[in-house]
């Protein structure tokens, strides 16, 4: 009777069983992160695949192959070459019957339908299992581990800074001193023969001097306010002179006369360049903008438009950009010469740019301003470094073939740099004038001769001041003080 009462027992527990198994497969997905069992998964993957593979026949396979009529092979489309071939059945009238599809990839692209099941799948529930940064980085600096090294150098390796060390150069001191104007020295200009060079000044007269005595030659006169720009031609006999007066003038070296007048600016013309291998002419001044002209036909070819402030400075090259101006709103300009346009406008000053350098031989340039002394490079005007240390309204800036770059001040505080290191290499100050005040210290224009050896400046005590290099001094009595700093960093 015993035996009796408790199969009766499991018969009437026969249908719990269902519920058991529901709720150990719930408790099974909760603590172990799997939905069900693996024979059930199977179950599902082989009932989805049946499903998508008859989806896939029903309704996708007819449209991956051609039409017939459209299916003619040629080198042109290799693509119909590779293309499935139908297989009709033909019935007795020769009517078709039905289409019969290789079943040659179909398995495969339903396979490829269910990786992609399985991807979303997995990517859902690393979402929800989401493993913490901190762990990540932990984990690789675990499988990247080097003894020799600390911990985490492996991950992310810092860059060393290795300042540039500058070259030598021997210290400038004074050479000559030239007078004769009577007015503050504006605008300084080198033959290309290097045998004379001209200066202009307030006193509205243009001076030609001998470059090797220092004595006068010629003196012109013609313009009616101060002399602001000069410019002698390497291709033709002339010398060109832009002033306040608003007028740009073109003189003939052989007969000393006036040949040629550019009209069109409407105020002061404070900047003059000359086109290196184009008979092209580039003027600018307080109306805020660059009039570029032909030289013979004296014709206004661009108007270089764009600047919003008085462009103090403007230089030329033969390859792009042409033309670089800088002004007074504390923007630099590259323009497109042949399209007249602006290429770029670079925004790093913060106050007035009055003064522009090209260097010779490498393929940029520097833009001077009172907060800074910046370095770009050609083409595209990318910023280089910053020369730091001139701390006063820098007028006018050189450069020369053996990388040693001159500003001046409006203080007459003298610096000279390094080109590749930006490392300045001497501090001075100009000699003023005897007889002259002391607020009359002041460097308005400079330039190198053509061999740069010789540095002629222009200042406010009227007279024109020749440098030149200390013959005497070695890398022993002028060592190189280079002090690089861990905040200095070069672009």
């Amino acid at each position: 009777m015993a035996l009796s009462h408790t199969d009766g027992e499991d018969a009437s527990h026969d249908h719990l069983q269902p519920l058991v198994q529901s709720t150990v497969r719930a408790t099974h997905s909760l603590f172990s992160g799997t939905s069900v069992p693996t024979t059930q998964t199977d179950a599902i993957l082989s009932s989805q695949r049946q499903k998508i593979s008859a989806k896939y026949r029903a309704e996708y396979l007819s449209s991956r192959v051609l039409p017939r009529s459209m299916q003619q092979p040629t080198e042109t489309n290799p693509l119909l070459l590779s293309a499935p071939r139908q297989t009709k059945l033909l019935t007795q009238n020769g009517h078709s019957e039905a289409t019969v599809y290789p079943l040659t990839n179909v398995e495969d692209e339903v396979q490829k339908v269910l990786d992609g099941l399985a991807g979303k799948q997995q990517r859902a529930q690393a979402k929800k299992h989401k493993t913490p940064t901190r762990e990540l980085v932990r984990m690789a600096a675990e499988a990247n581990r080097d003894d020799s090294a600390p911990a985490g150098q492996q991950i992310v390796r810092k860059r060393t800074y290795e300042p540039v060390r500058p070259e030598w150069h021997a210290p400038w001191k004074l050479m000559r001193v030239i007078s004769g104007h009577i007015g503050w020295v504006r605008a300084l200009a080198v033959e290309p023969g290097n045998r004379w060079f001209a200066s202009g000044s307030v006193d509205r007269t243009i001076k030609i001097w001998d470059l090797a005595s220092g004595t006068l030659r010629l003196t012109l006169t013609g313009h009616v306010s101060p002399v602001r720009g000069l410019a002698v031609s390497s291709r033709h006999p002339y010398l060109f002179s832009a002033g306040e007066d608003k007028q740009v003038k073109c003189w003939d070296l052989e007969t000393n006369k006036v040949v040629r007048q550019y009209h069109g600016h409407l105020s002061g013309v404070y900047a003059l360049a000359l086109h290196p291998t184009l008979d092209v002419l580039v003027t600018a001044g307080r109306d805020s903008v660059a009039r570029v002209w032909d030289i013979r036909t004296k014709q206004q070819v661009h108007v270089l438009a764009g600047h919003r402030g008085t462009i103090a400075s403007v230089v030329c090259q033969d390859a792009d950009p042409q033309v670089i101006t800088g002004s007074m709103d504390s923007t630099v300009r590259l323009w497109d010469l042949a399209a007249g346009k602006s290429m770029a406008t670079l925004t790093h000053h913060k106050k007035a740019v009055r003064a522009l350098a090209l260097h010779p031989s490498d393929f940029g340039f520097a833009s001077a301003s009172s907060d800074s002394i910046r370095q770009w490079k050609c083409p595209r005007g990318d910023f280089v470094q910053s020369f730091d240390g001139h701390s006063s309204i820098v007028n006018t800036m050189c450069a020369n073939n053996d990388g040693v770059v001159f500003s001046g001040g409006d203080d007459g505080t003298m610096r000279f740099w390094d080109w590749r290191s930006a490392h300045c290499f001497q501090k001075a100050e100009t000699i003023v004038q005897p007889g002259s005040l002391d607020s009359e210290a002041g460097i308005f224009c400079s330039t190198f001769d053509r061999t740069g050896f010789r540095l002629i400046t222009g200042e406010a005590d009227k007279s024109i001041k020749i440098w030149k290099e200390d013959e005497e001094a070695t890398e022993e009595s002028h060592p190189v003080d280079f002090r690089p700093s861990l905040g200095r960093r070069r672009y």
